[in-house]
């Protein structure tokens, strides 16, 4: 081209037609790719005709000197990121998706980058991005490019409603029978997400929360014997499809196994989460709301640590991940101490947490310590895509093992392998924590119980999923069902009045997220009206 013709401005439709067709086409590959499985040629285009209409709508309302082109880049760049990430797991995007990925730290960050990933951009995003930018625009004056673009963006709109009334059949058939279709759809599921995303929580923002359980109290006088010790682990990513206690076929929890037969620990095989990622799922089963009540929505609520802590009871958070996601904003928290056995840099594996716990327990109010204490440790469990990182060297009896974070090119036999390393892993941090506890209890020091529970499962590729995050109502039960153990040492059963023996008797029963709330603060004697004996699992044991 002479550098003459290269210079001159081109009308912005130059720019806003191709690159909405791009959007819709090249940056839409995993969407194409889901309804090959679905449909022909015709269910395509139903769907393609109103998408290319309304990107052909938003581009056009967006052409403006300084505006235009880098709206148009964005968009580019994004679609080419979510297609990357929802081809190579299989994930969607929704607004709980968005909240995840903002609150992701540099250590997940890490894990899901791989040469892959650059190519792909580079691949599909460098030549959309090259159009864009390789000659100036011709801009009119602001009254005539309004009247352009709104006039654009009208014919755009009446184009697309047209589109949708002609395959009305198909695209209904679709919305009916495969929801989650819809989230797949580049780049207006993440312009939606982060419009819900602000939506939800902005009206929030800076105000405070509604108080929860202020009239919680101890037992006067308190019951006789040591003060008890409660530790709530909080488990990361374990399914319970792969937990040795629910009858999985491999050994991943043999040392559980042991405290189940001879110690008192009950298993609950029938658990479900509240969400499937990390942002919803913890704030949720700390919710006095539960699922159905909008535990899985933003927090307008004080949490169960708060209600500890008004009843007189010490408690801390120990965090071995990428944060507590608000729950512990307003309890003393810590990391992990450093281990060089344990920790490289700023990562530490799961048995780092139990390093110096007494000490970090006696620093707290001694006041309160002598009522009660409340630890919670946050696992980094099976957090993927890398999890060969998740176990020490000398805690990986299932091999060969996956160690690529590119799931999909993993052998299946070494993807199970590197997961139920994870698994196995979490069985042995649980029975260190275990052992810890039995011997405060056996000196008399505490009266100590463990609750532990999953924050969400995870998919290895079942359905072409990987991962987690779809959004709960489409979601595989290998996403929303989780391991979930209790523990109480001889003096805790005393001072609750809950055995063993009545705890397993309903083990079967369905429990979920909803119960630690209300389960902890029976275990802990609290006495408060938001606790509801319904979803308690001591209270029908004379807790």
């Amino acid at each position: 081209m002479p550098a003459a013709d290269s210079a001159r401005p081109v009308s912005p439709w130059l720019i806003t037609l191709p690159v909405a067709v791009w959007l819709t086409t090249v940056g839409n590959l995993p969407l194409w790719q889901r309804l090959a499985d679905l449909g022909g040629v015709g269910l395509k285009a139903s769907l393609a005709a109103p998408v290319l209409a309304v990107l052909v709508a938003l581009l056009s309302l967006l052409a403006w000197p300084r505006v235009g082109r880098v709206v148009a880049s964005v968009l580019v760049v994004t679609s080419a990121a979510t297609s990357y990430f929802m081809a190579t797991y299989g994930v969607v995007i929704d607004s709980s998706m968005i909240a995840n990925a903002l609150a992701t730290d540099a250590r997940e960050v890490r894990d899901l980058l791989s040469w892959s990933m650059p190519l792909w951009l580079v691949g599909v995003a460098a030549p959309p991005l090259w159009w864009i930018w390789r000659r100036p625009v011709a801009w009119r004056p602001w009254p005539r490019q309004t009247l352009r673009n709104g006039g654009a963006a009208l014919l755009a709109l009446l184009l697309a409603v047209a589109a949708v009334l002609a395959g009305y059949q198909q695209l209904a058939s679709l919305a009916r029978n495969h929801k989650p279709v819809r989230y797949l759809i580049n780049p207006l599921n993440s312009l939606y997400a982060v419009g819900r995303l602000g939506a939800d929580h902005l009206p929030r923002q800076g105000k405070p929360l509604e108080p929860v359980g202020t009239d919680a109290r101890l037992p006067d006088p308190a019951p006789p014997g040591p003060p008890p010790l409660f530790v709530v682990v909080v488990g990361e990513t374990a399914r319970a499809q792969n937990w040795g206690l629910n009858g999985y076929s491999r050994p991943t929890t043999p040392s559980l196994a042991r405290w189940q037969a001879e110690r008192g620990l009950v298993n609950f095989p029938q658990a479900s989460s509240c969400g499937t990622n990390t942002q919803v799922s913890v704030p949720c089963m700390f919710s006095p709301l539960g699922r159905a009540g909008g535990g899985d929505q933003p927090a307008v609520h004080e949490n169960l640590l708060d209600v500890l802590q008004r009843a007189g009871l010490a408690v801390l958070w120990v965090d071995n991940q990428s944060g507590c996601k608000g729950v512990c904003a307003r309890v003393p928290s810590a990391r992990p101490l450093p281990q060089p056995a344990l920790c490289e840099g700023e990562e530490c594996f799961d048995e780092a947490l139990l390093t110096g716990l007494d000490a970090q327990l006696a620093a707290l109010d001694p006041q309160r310590r002598a009522r009660g204490t409340v630890l919670v440790l946050h696992l980094m469990g099976s957090h993927g895509p890398a999890y060969f990182k998740r176990t020490p060297a000398d805690r990986k009896p299932f091999q060969p093992e996956c160690t690529r974070i590119t799931l999909a090119e993993c052998d299946p036999a070494s993807l199970i392998n590197a997961y139920d390393n994870t698994i196995a892993y979490t069985d042995h941090v649980l029975d260190r924590t275990l052992q810890w506890l039995d011997g405060l209890a056996r000196r008399g020091e505490a009266a100590t119980g463990l609750y532990f529970v999953s924050d969400h499962g995870e998919s290895l590729g079942e359905k072409g999923l990987y991962l987690h995050g779809v959004p709960y109502a489409f979601a595989p039960e290998q996403q929303t069902r989780v391991p979930m153990v209790v523990w109480q040492s001889e003096a805790l059963q005393r001072r609750t009045g809950v055995g063993t023996d009545c705890l397993r008797q309903r083990a079967a029963l369905p429990v979920s997220h909803d119960h630690l709330f209300h389960s902890v603060l029976g275990a802990l004697a609290v006495q408060t009206s938001a606790r509801q004996p319904a979803l308690d699992l001591f209270r029908p044991c004379g807790g």
